[in-house]
């Protein structure tokens, strides 16, 4: 809901139309998030911020979701010999950040350090 919500509030201070808000979401999102904006932008046209609102809480701002991202970060653990240790890092961090917005830093290291195996 944190994206969405904050789509909302800038949309509401900037008093920005529609057309605007939803132009900006091929260069905004990226990998599996710009997959699906391309594939539902051929199927469905130009469509409100509404529309795209609903399209994003469905695939992504819903339990369902968050249950999958959670169980992914749990499951994975760092290996040295096949993980590359930040770019390993920054992805735990992103979902986490993604997940609990409110989580401090420090606790979001620690989440990720019990992650990693060994010493």
């Amino acid at each position: 809901m944190e994206f969405s919500r904050g789509i909302d509030m800038i949309k509401e201070d900037f008093e920005l139309p529609d057309r605007l808000v939803t132009a900006i979401f091929n260069t905004l999102f990226t990998k599996l998030a710009h997959r699906l904006y391309v594939k539902l932008r051929q199927a469905h046209g130009h469509q409100s911020w509404t529309w795209w609102k609903t399209q994003i809480i469905n695939k992504w701002e819903n339990d369902s979701w968050t249950f999958k991202a959670e169980t992914a970060f749990e499951s994975a653990k760092f290996n040295s010999n096949k993980d590359k240790a930040l770019p390993w890092f920054c992805k735990k961090k992103e979902r986490l950040t993604v997940l609990y917005t409110g989580m401090s830093e420090f606790m979001i290291h620690t989440k990720i350090l019990r992650r990693c195996e060994g010493s």
